[in-house]
């Protein structure tokens, strides 16, 4: 069983149901709090975590997750960090993003090129290996299956989640979209429980996807209020950056119609607002003190000649464990 088990909802007393935060657990857990007020899902490491303003507050002994999918960004985003990844490094804003996979977000303020298909972070050998060191994510929204009127969390997957082909019942997140789109009728993947699985054969952490039922009809309309809430809006919008607390977003594209009319600060409630502006604050001290991854992944850019790369220049505390559920 793991450790968030007894924060069941259905197992929470009649005198902490509709609790709010005490003044002795917002001074023990850091005052208000300064990340962006979202809770999300890490597979960092090959375990699935729970955290809230960036701090991990549970983690799931099982291999697998049952989730409902209730939203997902509308095109596969790109992520750029100049510096080599450490796995034991403090969490940091990354230094290019792409919500749409095809030019960095206009809040970007040190693009690495015009265009992600022209930039040498693009091209294979420019990361570890032959990978690329400019990275594919695809963003979620989901609620968990056995709590869909609790939290939407944010999950980001990498590319190996969601390119590549089937294997048997292992199905990356394209593949199993397009499989369950296959069925008939059509399977949308907000009208059903699915089941997110560790490959335990792949070396680094990877998700496969698999049905598990249908929804009720009570969980189905639960599932369409939270496809429709802020928190799911802001889910698929905010980089996991953000989400943690340690950047500020770019203006990022909200849903599937393009452009959206929606602005991020149609998302941002009074606390990520000001979480925003500690980010800045704390950035600007810094700066002060400095002057004392179709089936396949996308199309790579061919190297036919050596390419020099840009250089790189180098809230509210939310409700954080009564709505956890079980996996």
């Amino acid at each position: 069983m793991s450790n968030i088990a007894m924060f069941n909802p259905s197992n929470v007393p009649a005198f902490a149901k509709n609790a709010v935060l005490s003044a002795t657990t917002l001074a023990l857990a850091g005052g208000a709090g300064s990340g962006g007020g979202m809770k999300r899902v890490s597979i960092k490491g090959g375990v699935f975590r729970l955290l809230s303003n960036g701090k991990e507050i549970a983690s799931i002994d099982e291999r697998h997750l049952d989730v409902i999918v209730v939203k997902a960004a509308p095109k596969v985003s790109r992520i750029f960090y100049a510096g080599s990844y450490d796995k034991d490094a403090a969490a940091a804003a990354p230094d290019c993003t792409s919500a749409d996979g095809e030019k960095p977000d206009a809040g970007v303020k040190n693009k690495q090129a015009a265009s992600c298909t022209m930039c040498a972070n693009n091209i294979a050998g420019s990361g570890n290996g032959q990978s690329r060191a400019c990275r594919y994510q695809q963003r979620l929204a989901v609620v968990l299956a056995n709590n869909p009127d609790g939290d939407v969390l944010q999950v980001t997957l990498p590319a190996t989640s969601i390119f590549g082909k089937e294997d048997g019942e292992k199905r990356p997140l394209q593949a199993y979209a397009r499989y369950m789109a296959a069925q008939t009728p059509p399977v949308n993947l907000d009208a059903i429980v699915t089941r997110m699985k560790f490959d335990t054969q792949a070396e680094s952490p990877k998700i496969v996807f698999a049905p598990v039922r249908w929804l009720t009809d009570a969980e189905y309309e639960s599932a369409q209020n939270q496809a429709n809430s802020k928190d799911a809006e802001k889910a698929v919008a905010v980089t996991p950056a953000f989400a943690d607390g340690v950047a500020s977003p770019a203006p990022l594209a909200l849903s599937g119609k393009a452009p959206s009319t929606k602005t991020l600060g149609d998302l941002l409630d009074e606390d990520d607002a000001q979480a925003i502006a500690e980010v800045k604050a704390t950035k600007a001290k810094k700066a002060k003190a400095a002057e004392v991854e179709a089936e396949e992944e996308p199309e790579v850019r061919k190297a036919a000649a050596k390419v020099e790369s840009v250089p790189a220049k180098k809230n509210k505390l939310a409700d954080i464990v009564a709505d956890w559920d079980d996996e």
